[in-house]
């Protein structure tokens, strides 16, 4: 472990404040394993690890602010966060220590509780797949209590300075979220009105199981959250390895249960997928649809629309089984993106939904935001911000273009022709360099430029549509429907939608892999693919260009080394694309 990783329990110090009982220390338990009750507190030099799920966070920023609301000398912070110090802990008592757990794991919390008796809303806030811990919600949290909250910010088992092992949103970790918000409710100083769950990523899907579990949770705030963990794993039956590969990474300093090294292991090898979706679906908030429904939870989500770790189209199915009030926000960028300038206490539309969300539901607050529409989604990449009262409203009408043997996407369907793609090389049209990290300098506004007269025509097929007369306005998910034969028993590909530029440069809108495992060899492959959803204008002279390869390295290559595809489009099932249009 590397000594200045601001996260290794081992080098932090205990301060002074935590060596006598605390209003959050939980009562000795002897069984329980050793661990440092201390959150971590970076230095000024610290930069985030590599291979992590939150590269943008201000590890030193964020932990000189934690710092500062315990010792109550903000001297050191910039002015706005200064005042932010002062403010809360002129309205409120923070401390920090630990949380009995399920099993008497001790857990690294911090807790901020309003000063005088007077009724008070309470948020419970489970951290990201970080290291970082609580400390991630330090600024965040200290707005919650200045508004009038009770908080409670937690490591999740596994990581930091928490005891146990990485749990994976299981039955262990839900059991934690009940016993933090007991903690927190047993140390309020005046009675609780209503009770919500927040949290980033790994924290969101935390928060949602707890929320399905716990009838007491009044609503929840999910960023960046996974709605269907198999789909996170498993995409049209093709391994997301690139998404398994990060996870790991990103916990390469936690302690990961045999159970949850064990099930992405056997991802990335192919290995018991049977048994490794078993696993995800009883982590998944998608299969506890009823009950969110049965008592009308406000759920509120975020997301991105090129998310590169939890793709979205598994969380708008969870969006849109949802019955009670409901809100999701799509915006540019990758994973935690939007939303992180919020974590750090800059202006961010991501948070100010969020927070009016739950001033609405928990503190009853006529703001307005029950009137603003389900659906938030900023276009690509303009930044314009389009309200929608449903997440249908965001899809006026489909455009479907064929598939043709000439390489175009036409009106009138043609058959008989063939597209023949060579497996096992690498295309320029890899969706992501780099996951979770490209996304941010697309929030920027600097996507990727893929240059597409260097796609070889003979390791991708390619069909382009006649130039847009008028802004093309995509709204919703893209579907394809596609004729292949294999002449292996497994096969992959994967389908790139990009706009094209008429100086033959061309930008991702969306794309989706797909599998087939099981057909005879050299038989005739149906796929029918939901492209992953976007918002995204393309200008005036510009054209869609469709592309396949048989290899990307977000996903496994379930196709022989230099194996080969062959598109077509018979006339009983022609082969298309169908547009969403706003």
């Amino acid at each position: 472990m590397n000594p200045a990783d601001p996260a290794d329990p081992s080098t932090l110090p205990t301060p002074s404040a935590l060596s006598t009982p605390s209003a959050l220390s939980a009562p000795s338990n002897p069984s329980a394993p050793s661990t440092p009750s201390t959150p971590p507190t970076p230095s000024a030099s610290c930069t985030p690890p590599v291979g992590s799920l939150h590269p943008e966070l201000d590890a030193a920023a964020l932990g000189s602010f934690a710092a500062a609301l315990e010792s109550g000398d903000p001297s050191g912070l910039p002015p706005a966060r200064a005042a932010e110090v002062e403010a809360v802990r002129s309205v409120a008592v923070f401390s920090r220590g630990r949380v009995a757990g399920a099993g008497g794991v001790l857990l690294d919390a911090a807790l901020w509780r309003r000063k005088g008796s007077g009724p008070r809303p309470v948020v419970v806030m489970p951290a990201p797949w970080t290291n970082l811990g609580w400390v991630a919600y330090a600024v965040r949290a200290s707005a919650f209590a200045t508004r009038g909250y009770d908080v409670l910010a937690y490591t999740p088992r596994g990581f930091g300075a928490s005891a146990g092992r990485v749990d994976t949103a299981g039955p262990l970790d839900v059991a934690d979220g009940s016993r933090a918000l007991d903690h927190l409710l047993q140390r309020t100083a005046g009675p609780v009105t209503r009770i919500g769950f927040l949290g980033v990523s790994y924290g969101a899907g935390i928060g949602l199981l707890v929320a399905a579990h716990d009838p007491r949770v009044d609503a929840v705030a999910a960023f960046s959250t996974w709605g269907d963990l198999g789909e996170v794993l498993v995409e049209n039956s093709t391994r997301r390895v690139g998404a398994v590969r990060a996870l790991l990474a990103a916990a390469s300093r936690a302690r990961l249960s045999p159970e949850t090294e064990r099930v992405l292991e056997d991802v990335l090898a192919g290995r018991d997928i049977v048994g490794a979706l078993r696993w995800a679906e009883e982590r998944s908030p998608f299969g506890h649809v009823k009950e969110f429904n049965r008592r009308r939870l406000p759920v509120f989500l975020s997301h991105a629309w090129h998310e590169t770790l939890f793709p979205p189209n598994q969380t708008l199915k969870l969006f849109d089984e949802l019955t009670g009030p409901r809100r999701i926000v799509l915006s540019v960028g990758d994973h935690a993106g939007p939303g992180t300038a919020g974590l750090l206490g800059l202006p961010d539309r991501v948070w100010t939904d969020a927070d009016r969300w739950f001033d609405h539901h928990l503190m009853g607050a006529p703001n307005g935001v029950a009137d603003d529409g389900q659906v938030a989604g900023e276009v690509m990449w303009s930044g314009t911000v389009e309200h929608r009262p449903t997440r249908h409203a965001l899809t006026r009408r489909i455009r479907r273009l064929h598939l043709t043997g000439g390489g175009q996407l036409a009106e009138r369907p043609e058959a008989g022709w063939t597209a023949g793609v060579l497996c096992g090389v690498d295309t320029p049209t890899a969706v992501a360099d780099e996951v979770v990290r490209s996304g941010y300098a697309e929030m920027a506004g600097r996507p990727k430029i893929y240059p597409a007269g260097d796609i070889d025509r003979a390791v991708a097929a390619v069909w382009v549509c006649a130039p847009a007369e008028d802004t093309l306005r995509l709204r919703g998910v893209p579907r394809l429907r596609v004729t292949y034969r294999a002449a292996n028993p497994g096969s992959s590909f994967v389908a790139h939608l990009m706009d094209l530029a008429p100086d033959g440069s061309a930008r991702l809108v969306t794309h989706a892999p797909y599998s087939d495992l099981g057909s005879a060899p050299d038989s005739l492959v149906g796929a029918d693919i939901d492209l992953q959803a976007t918002a995204y204008d393309v200008p005036r002279g510009h054209r869609l260009l469709l592309v396949m390869a048989g290899r990307d390295a977000l996903y496994a290559d379930a196709n022989l080394p230099r194996a080969s595809l062959a598109f077509t489009s018979p006339e009983a099932t022609p082969s298309y694309l169908d547009l969403p249009l706003g």
